[in-house]
């Protein structure tokens, strides 16, 4: 059985802060019960000794204990780590993330269950076409795709695709000028009630504004593969969701990439943070329920007042790709601190 320190309480100039074993036991979301047979079974924890006889926790017994706690609940057993210093607990975190990441990675390469027929997508430019047929990029998508081309520009599209069907098309156009939109409209007629999307670097607002207004999806790079296929995929889902009922002028709305967490996975995950010195984990989950309810607040919004139907729309678009950016955020600091994200 594990020996407990007596100590007098904190002396007045003693920054060290202890907690009860009820308020660690509430903090970590387990039963007392619990914790007082890790102690006792395994020795995972030796907390102090209050005059009173209370178990007092210090910050890096919580940290371990937080760490123990979330991989237990990921089958491994609490024998097996209880002699483990909070580096090998880290290493053992961090190498069960990256098997979990992989092996996310493989189920979405192999779709889903279903027999959903594959996205037919038309690519104008050579480069992004490159790009979207990246594995790691491939499987942020929930249905195998065909793709078509790549065409050197609208009119090449238009010309070879002439009676196809086609879900959506997608763009690459470094520089966006102002009459993009009618340039594209006036090269491919065909194509213009295609949901589309555009990966570009240079633009005015006024023109990116225009485009977002008519229902283009807008990204701008550099990002990396996990963003564009997000942003691919909120595309292509749009395809396959019914337009809202005609609101007058509100313009059709942009195609956004959807959710990977809900608020109480999140809220889950920025609890993680007491397992390491780095507040990062709950700032960038923070963040990101800011964002989420920002861009469902703007899409409400568009619908409900058509004078500022554009600019709603606008925000929309822009909280949505910084959630995205974010939630790749997320992914990368999970992986590096060897916390475990949420399904």
């Amino acid at each position: 059985m594990p020996k407990h320190k007596l100590t007098p309480p904190p002396a007045s100039g003693d920054l060290e802060v202890r907690h009860r074993s009820g308020a660690v036991a509430r903090m970590l979301r387990m039963p007392v019960a619990t914790l007082r047979v890790w102690e006792r079974r395994y020795g995972v924890t030796q907390p102090v000794l209050s005059p009173s006889g209370q178990r007092l926790y210090s910050a890096d017994d919580v940290r371990r204990l937080a760490l123990l706690k979330q991989l237990v609940e990921q089958g491994h057993a609490v024998g097996s780590l209880a002699q483990l210093d909070m580096q090998q607990l880290q290493q053992v975190a961090s190498t069960h993330a990256s098997v979990l990441a992989a092996r996310h990675g493989e189920d979405l390469a192999q779709g889903p269950s279903s027999t959903a027929p594959a996205w037919r997508v038309a690519v104008i430019g050579t480069a992004l076409a490159g790009r979207l047929k990246r594995p790691g990029l491939l499987r942020r998508l929930a249905r195998p795709v065909h793709w078509l081309g790549p065409y050197a520009d609208a009119a090449q599209a238009a010309a070879a695709l002439q009676g196809a069907s086609v879900d959506a098309l997608v763009l690459h156009e470094p520089r966006l000028h102002e009459g993009s939109l009618a340039a594209l409209q006036a090269s491919a007629p065909a194509l213009a009630e295609v949901p589309r999307a555009v990966l570009y670097r240079y633009a005015v607002e006024s023109t990116c504004a225009a485009l977002a207004a008519a229902g283009t999806a807008l990204l701008r790079e550099p990002q990396n593969d996990t963003v564009i296929g997000q942003w691919l995929q909120g595309v292509l889902q749009a395809t396959s969701r019914p337009g809202p009922a005609a609101r007058g002028p509100v313009p059709s709305s942009p195609a956004v990439p959807p959710r990977r967490w809900d608020d109480a996975a999140l809220a889950d995950f920025a609890g993680l943070s007491s397992t390491i010195a780095c507040e990062c984990p709950r700032h960038v989950a923070e963040l990101l329920m800011q964002l989420a309810h920002f861009e469902a607040y703007s899409a409400e919004c568009r619908h409900r007042n058509a004078a500022d139907a554009e600019l709603h729309a606008y925000l929309q678009q822009v909280a949505a790709t910084s959630r995205a950016r974010f939630e790749a955020a997320l992914e990368h600091v999970a992986l590096h601190e060897g916390l475990i994200l949420p399904p």
